[in-house]
């Protein structure tokens, strides 16, 4: 944990909050952001208004603020945004979700990847059409950003890329210089692990696209375990299930693969759909979030899970071990990951994105009251992709490292 201020405040805080609720904390929030005291609303009482039905819709936000904007719950939050975080638009194509899924930050270039969603008419893609890869200039947004206090709209930026990349859906990086995505195969065209070099002509090297001759499902997510050049990716239904892929034929699980010995194998099952993953910075310790409560367009379950599981990462084999829950999302369901060198973790939830502390306690949200499937820390603070919109929070926590050389 970084000392500062701001965490003396919220050690004093923390005593003092022990007995009184307080609905005016007694310390410096970011401009806009709000606090929402747990302690006033572990019981609200038969006549209270605000029950949810669905954790779907709205999101938790008993204050009624209008989003976009910072949600305390934890005074230690605040050393995740630092004094002067604010949540700013800066690109948007309303009607096409063109910044769903895999971002990639690539800092000698200063630039975010990212792909289109491949699902659903926002996303214009589906049996007969794959998904978009386009890129932001963060030079360009930080310069926008200095000439005015509101929003943005930076140009974004698409990848014109090989017919072998169908339907890309997680991302991690730069791996070896590369791009490292995951794709989800589209109709008949296998789902892979590919490379693909930031620059133009953007030339792709397929890794694998097979389990021992059986396609995969449709691939979602892929983190390298930290020291290693040994990838790890999740494998759900999600392509079936909206109708671009076929029928599965394997069970939905997190694989491991060796790029220098081509040797995969699964390493952790038993989800209903597994959807992101990540590490803590030593390697030691894995996330996964099951998104089962999703079956995409055929509804949802609200009995399923919307979760965070936490698992050992065996020193020996790699395989995952000791499953835990490390947190239940109450808003939508978890979908992307990534963890900040203080280790707390964040997801993208159904309204917005949700950090959690290292002990699984929910600190706050980037409240934007929609669905943002995925997050990624640049220099210029978090971007959080948004579907239709990108926005980026000016926060002081930085990301753990994702290079590999």
């Amino acid at each position: 944990m970084v000392a500062s201020a701001f965490g003396a405040l919220a050690v004093a805080f923390v005593a003092a909050s022990s007995t009184n609720a307080q609905s005016s904390p007694d310390f410096t929030m970011p401009p806009g952001a709000v606090y929402v005291s747990p302690l006033e609303y572990n019981v609200v009482g038969a006549d209270y208004t605000q029950w949810r039905n669905s954790s779907l819709v709205g999101g938790f936000n008993p204050t009624n603020t209008t989003p976009p904007f910072i949600q305390i719950f934890d005074p230690s939050f605040l050393e995740v945004t630092g004094p002067n975080a604010t949540i700013r638009l800066i690109a948007s194509n309303p009607g096409f979700a063109f910044a769903h899924e895999a971002p990639i930050y690539v800092p000698d270039l200063n630039l975010v990847f990212f792909s289109s969603s491949n699902s659903g008419p926002l996303g214009y893609s589906g049996w007969y059409n794959s998904s978009v890869v386009g890129m932001i200039n963060m030079t360009e947004v930080d310069m926008a950003l200095t000439s005015t206090t509101g929003d943005v709209n930076i140009q974004v930026q698409t990848l014109n890329l090989s017919d072998t990349v169908q339907m890309v859906n997680g991302g991690t990086g730069p791996y070896k210089g590369n791009l490292l995505f995951v794709t989800a195969g589209r109709a008949l065209l296998p789902p892979s692990i590919v490379l693909v070099n930031p620059s133009p002509p953007h030339n792709t090297t397929v890794l694998l696209d097979n389990f021992y001759g059986r396609q995969f499902n449709s691939l979602n997510d892929v983190k390298v375990l930290p020291g290693t050049d040994i990838m790890f990716f999740t494998d759900p239904s999600y392509g079936w299930l909206v109708g671009y892929r076929p029928e599965p034929m394997l069970p939905f699980q997190v694989y491991r693969f060796d790029p220098s010995t081509g040797q995969v194998r699964v390493v952790a099952d038993q989800f209903v759909h597994p959807n992101g993953i990540a590490f803590t910075h030593d390697g030691r310790t894995a996330f996964v979030t099951d998104s089962g409560m999703s079956s995409a367009t055929a509804g949802v379950d609200q009995t399923l899970p919307a979760t965070i599981y936490q698992f050992d990462v065996d020193p020996a084999t790699q395989s995952f071990k000791n499953r835990r829950v490390f947190a239940y999302v109450d808003s939508g369901y978890p979908d992307g990951i990534q963890l900040d060198t203080m280790g707390n973790v964040y997801s993208g939830c159904g309204e917005g994105t949700h950090v959690w502390n290292s002990d699984g306690t929910l600190i706050g949200k980037f409240f934007l009251n929609s669905t943002s499937a995925q997050m990624i820390f640049t220099k210029s603070g978090l971007v959080i992709l948004d579907s239709e919109a990108i926005h980026l929070a000016n926060i002081q926590a930085q990301g753990t490292n994702l290079i590999t050389y």
